[in-house]
Formats: structure tokens, sequence, C-alpha cells
């Protein structure tokens, strides 16, 4: 099989522009062939920003807040580069909006002014991504690796055969899909399958032995969306492939002069990801059976027994970061490990050309490899890495896993040589700057800098309660928007940009600190908290989203309002969360109640969405290894860790959280904290609050009662 090329062309050396246009009028072409499009002044002083670090070579951080029209602020500009230009974002929605939406419009729109037609293509990683080689043995693996496998979540025994009869049914229908895929990419398999299947199918990159060696490398889907990266103009990636490239050395992202970092405010947590490790029986247990073939049995056995030792320490161990060294069961697991699986290393041997089955002896090979070299970074103990203990509180899986402690190094050291940097989000100047982001991203910041004296008085202003403008449900529409609201920052080789938004903030949404509320000190919801939030939803009518700390904040919070009103409840984890936000979005009376992954991932334009609840300030909690480290790494060098990385956490957290209220310049309502230290605390309050859109703020709870009433009515 070998596989055709997307619409977005055949994958074929081409002629690259050569500066017929600027980005002024790709940008202007772009905007035009959008319905209704018009300039806006954020947007144009974006791309204007990246074209001049385009020609300087300088690294640029960008906030762009909801509603800039960031994408084709930067992608028009990209469209000027001599070469590649990689974008990476942060989740699958933007990475899929890029490509199904904005570039194909793009395209269009700008073939008249290039006189050519621009190519992109998406870059995943390999596990993306069908393997023939791992499909064509997949049946003679299904016994050892699908039948008797644990499930990866951790629960014991076996499957029963109705199970198995379902995921061999899923296995041959890949078989079909894969006579008939031109990608074999999992995105575009629709029904899609479990993941313990498509792990059957799929090779990790550390597994693969190479178009070379693997009899099916002609026919490879990876290496074709490989093959397509290269020759396109703009290339979409993900944060964790970009960390993954650079942790190996740069070789999988094609070379290119300009890297766009979307969503930058999430790059610097999936490189701590990527060059995290764990050790769990159950991969012990697998890979054991994988090597098998290759090895002794008393070899096998001596993994077996490593094995075991590991779900010994693990069993006795209580969870949480390791401050004092491995406890001595789990030391000696790792011991074992180590030593057995350098002997099994050893047996097996290289990889050649006439093996057998070169592609089963890589995959062996591989994932002893990954477990030698974990069992050996955790005996290390080194002062950079953090280690910890991990139990779910069901107990299903357990797991001994190690992270740098910080990333900043690594950061520093391969995400901007020999290329030119654009790092983009709407958080990233925290607390009116960009140093704590610049930082975090391996950037030599200066030292912090008085604010302006405008800047000082809308912060006196917003910290007494008061207004330049009125309440937003007194104003009108198409009122001044904010254009720069954040100093410009500099450092070595870098500077800073903040575009504003074109929504007027202080008079589409109020923001309610409930600071007449007790501090919260308990889990949960605490019952002055629940009467606030039902008060305040009862104003509306519904129209809900909360954000809360907890699944048990958010369970309460549910039961209060089912049982004192009537409105439709809708509860993370009760269903699918994309047909709760349908539902959210269709039923205007509803209330959305959720946790984390809803501060991020809900984009609810419109009235369905008047009312955002943050029960508590999400600062990280005590038992987050990697932030406590972090922390305690600083408080040991003199200086605050609460303020150095928790507050930086909080306000990252807090504005993403923040930022569901308003997503269309027609949205009006009220973002509610029900959390008093954001008024109440000297030290941070005031640095979260400047990290905000600029609301209006309030701290009368009447006032935000009466604005969602004069909602409710209209």
């Amino acid at each position: 099989m070998t596989p055709s090329r997307t619409a977005t062309g055949p994958a074929v050396p081409k002629k690259r522009r050569s500066g017929r246009a600027g980005a002024g009028e790709l940008l202007t072409a772009a905007v035009g062939a959008v319905p209704g499009g018009a300039a806006r002044p954020g947007q144009q002083q974006m791309a204007e920003a990246i074209e001049r670090s385009i020609a300087s070579g300088e690294h640029l951080l960008v906030q762009a807040g909801t509603g800039t029209g960031k994408s084709l602020a930067y992608l028009a500009p990209a469209l000027t580069v001599d070469g590649p230009v990689v974008v990476s974002t942060a989740t699958l929605a933007l990475q899929s909006q890029l490509v199904e939406h904005d570039l194909p419009r793009l395209a269009d729109a700008v073939e008249p002014v290039l006189r050519r037609r621009p190519t992109f293509a998406v870059l995943k990683g390999r596990h993306h991504y069908l393997c023939l080689a791992r499909l064509d043995s997949s049946v003679e693996d299904e016994p050892d690796d699908a039948l008797f496998d644990a499930p990866r979540s951790g629960g014991g025994g076996t499957k029963w055969l109705g199970e198995a009869g379902r995921l061999g049914k899923q296995v041959q229908r890949l078989r079909d899909w894969a006579e008939e895929t031109a990608t074999g990419d999992r995105d575009e398999l629709d029904p899609g399958v479990d993941d313990q299947v498509w792990r059957s199918v799929s090779m990790p990159a550390r597994e693969c032995v190479g178009a070379s060696r693997c009899p099916f490398g002609q026919e490879c889907f990876a290496e074709a969306s490989r093959a397509r990266a290269r020759e396109a103009d703009i290339v979409v990636t993900n944060h964790s492939l970009l960390a993954v490239d650079m942790l190996a050395g740069r070789h999988i992202v094609p070379p290119h002069k300009l890297l766009v970092v979307d969503e930058a405010h999430e790059l610097a947590d999936r490189v701590s990801s990527a060059a995290q490790a764990e050790l769990v029986p159950e991969l012990i247990d697998r890979s054991t059976r994988r090597a098998r073939p290759l090895l002794r049995p008393d070899l096998a056995e001596r993994l077996t027994e490593a094995g075991d030792a590991l779900a010994v320490g693990l069993a006795e161990a209580p969870a949480g970061r390791l401050t004092a060294g491995l406890p001595p069961a789990l030391r000696e697991a790792c011991t074992l490990l180590d030593s057995a699986t350098r002997a099994a290393l050893e047996a097996i041997g290289d990889v050649k050309s006439d093996d057998p089955d070169p592609v089963r002896k890589q995959q062996a090979k591989a994932v002893l490899d990954e477990l030698s070299a974990t069992a050996q970074r955790l005996l290390e103990e080194a002062d950079h890495d953090v280690a910890w203990l991990e139990k779910p509180d069901n107990g299903s899986r357990r797991a001994l896993v190690v992270a740098p402690l910080s990333v900043a190094g690594t950061l520093a050291t391969h995400l901007y040589d020999e290329r030119t940097v654009v790092a983009t989000s709407a958080t990233l100047a925290l607390g009116g700057r960009f140093d704590t982001v610049a930082r975090a991203l391996g950037l030599d910041a200066p030292p912090p800098a008085p604010p302006s004296p405008a800047a000082a008085a809308l912060a006196t202003a917003a910290a007494a309660g008061r207004s330049p403008v009125a309440p937003p449900v007194a104003a009108t529409e198409g009122s001044r928007a904010s254009i720069g609201t954040v100093p410009a920052t500099e450092g070595p080789g870098w500077s800073s940009l903040d575009v504003g938004s074109p929504f007027d903030y202080a008079r589409q949404g109020i923001l309610y600190v409930a600071a007449h509320l007790p501090r919260p000190s308990v889990s949960g919801l605490p019952g002055p908290a629940g009467e606030e939030l039902l008060a305040l939803v009862e104003a509306l009518g519904g129209r809900t989203l909360g954000l809360f700390s907890s699944r048990r904040a958010a369970q309460q919070a549910a039961e209060l309002v089912r049982a004192r009103t009537d409105l439709p409840v809708l509860l993370q984890g009760e269903e699918a969360l994309p047909l709760l936000v349908r539902r959210f979005r269709e039923v205007r009376e509803s209330c959305l109640f959720g946790v984390m992954s809803l501060w991020q991932g809900v984009d609810v334009p419109g009235d369905a969405c008047q009312l955002v609840v943050i029960d508590r300030l999400p600062f990280p909690r005590p038992d987050e290894p990697l932030a406590a480290a972090r922390a305690a790494a600083v408080d040991a060098g003199g200086g605050s860790g609460f303020a150095a990385v928790s507050v930086p956490i909080a306000a990252v957290r807090l504005a993403q959280g923040v930022g569901r209220l308003i997503r269309a310049t027609g949205d009006r309502g009220v973002v509610a904290v029900l959390d008093s230290r954001l008024e109440t605390a000297r030290g941070y309050g005031p640095f979260l609050r400047r990290s905000l859109p600029p609301f209006w703020y309030t701290t009368r709870p009447e006032v935000a009662r009466g604005a969602l009433e004069r909602l409710a009515r209209s």
C-alpha cells in the first residue's frame, strides 16, 4: 500500500515565494476572504511585530487576548519566510482548527497574492499512525499482548472471551481501514477503537527500527507524514512532539527558520511531561513477555523477579514525593531491574538487517532500554530530578515516577538555537509583566520595573472597587477595545508585546470577588460559598459555568442547586464531556459544573454562558510533587517558593478560567470568585488580579446579583 497525498497537494519540491508580498498584504487578503471580516488593530499589530522578528531574528512573546484572531496574525507573516514554518499547539482542538479551517481558508485567500497556493501538513508522533508492521503481526501478538494483558489503568485479571472477541473485531476493522486510508492517522478513523487495540497496531518512536530495516518501510504512514511535512510551507505539530524533538536532538521536526508556539503557557509543562519517566510492574511484565523469546529462561526470570520486587515496594511505600531518597524496598527493586535489563540487553545484542524479525527485536530492546535508563535515573537521585510515588484513590495503579525539577535550562539550550521563536497565548503576562513566563521558557528576564503611572492608577481604582466605566449591563456594544495594556518587556535577544483584545472587558463583564466570605479552609464546597453560588445562579436563572477546585466541590455544588432549584444541572463525569458542553449550549437555563479540564477547554459564546463561578483560587495542591519540589528549591535558595511557583501557576489557571466568560464581542456577564483571598491577600491578590482581563471590578454582592437579574430580563 502506498498512501496517497492529502488535499494540500503532492509532496514534491516547489519554488518558494520570493518576498513579493508582506505580512500586511497577506493578512488583508486573508481577513477579506472571511464573510464580514474586518481588520483588527491587535491582529495587525501582532502580524507586524512578527514580521519584524523574522527580519531581525529576535524572539518574541505576544499576549493576544481572546478574539484577537491570533491564528491569522501569525500565519500571514509565516508565509513570508523562505522555507518551512512550524506551528506548535497544545491542544488537538486548536490543531484541528488550524488544519481544517484556518489554513485552507488562508491558502485560498492568498493564492492570488502569492501566485501559488501555499501548502501545509500535520506532523504528529508515530503512535498516532497505523503501523503496518504491527498490524501484520497483531493476530500473533493478541494472546500475550491483548487477551491476558492487564488494562493500562491497572485493573487486575484477564479479559473475558466476549471482550477479547470485541477487541478482535476492532483489529479486523483496522485491517480493512488500512486498505483504504491515505494517511493512517488515528484521528481520521470513525468510529474509533479502544486505546488497547490501537496500541497493538501502532509503534512508539523508540520501538521503530526505521524505514530502511522495516519490511513495510516504503509504505509507512508515519514516514509519509514526515515526507509531506518536509515539503510544506507550514507544518502544524503539537507541544508534546516538539518537546520530544528537542530532547532527541531536533531530528523529528523538519529544519525551519521560524517556530510559532501557540498556547505557549503550556509548553514548559509539556516538556516536563516528555522528560518524565515511570516504573510500573505491568510495564515490566509486558516487557518480559515481549523479550522472552530472545532470552535464556534465567534472564527472563530475573526480569520477573524485578517486577515482583517493584510491586512489593510500591505496596509498602506511602504515596507522595520522596524527599529522603528511595525507600529500601524500592531501591532494591530498581537495582534488580537495572541489573536484569542490562543483562537482557547484552544477550539480545544489536538489531541487524539479516535478523529474522528486526521489528520484534527492536521493540524488545527499546522497552528494556527504557526500563534500564529509568531505574538508573531513580538510583542516581540527582538534585535536578524529583521522584514520587503515585497511588490513585482507588489504588488501581501504582507507579514510581521521576521528572526534572526544571526545564528552563532545556528550553534555553534547545528551543531557540538556529531559529526565531514566536511564543503567543492569551495568558503570558502574569501580574502585568512577561518576566515569569520568560523565565519559565528559558529566556533571561530583566528585573521587575515599577508600573507605569497609568497602570498604578488602574490598580488603585481596582483595589478600591471603583471603575472608570459603568457596569456592563448598562453598556452599549461597540465600545473601545483594550490594546497594548501591558508594557513591553525586553531581554537579551527577545522582546514582548501585549496586543490586548477587541473585547471591551470593562463594559462587557464584571469581576465579582465575594470578599465577605470566610477564607476557604476545608476541602469541598463550604456552606457560605454554596449559599453565595446558589444566590448568583438563581439571580440569572442558570446559564452558569461552575469551575471547581475538586470533584467533591463540584459534586456538592450540583447537589445543592438540584435540591434547591428546578434548573438543569450538568455535572462533569456523569456523561461524556463533549455531550455535556453541547447540552449546556442548547439548554438556556442549564448549569455545567466541573473541574480543571473545563477551565481551558470550553468555548461557549453567546448568552448560554453569562455567569462563570470559581470556587477558590487554583493554587497547586500541596501533594502535587513537582510544584512542591520546585517551591522547596526556591525556599532553600532564600526565596519564596509560594510566590515564585504557586502564585504563577494559580495566575495562569485563574486567567484561563476567567477567560471562559467573554468569547465574542456581544457577550456580557459576570465572573464570580468565591475566594475572598483574591481581594484580601495583600501580597498575591493584586498580582492575580493584574493577570486577568480588565473587567469592571466589585466586591459588593448586591451589584453582582443586580447585574445578573438585569441580564436575566434582557
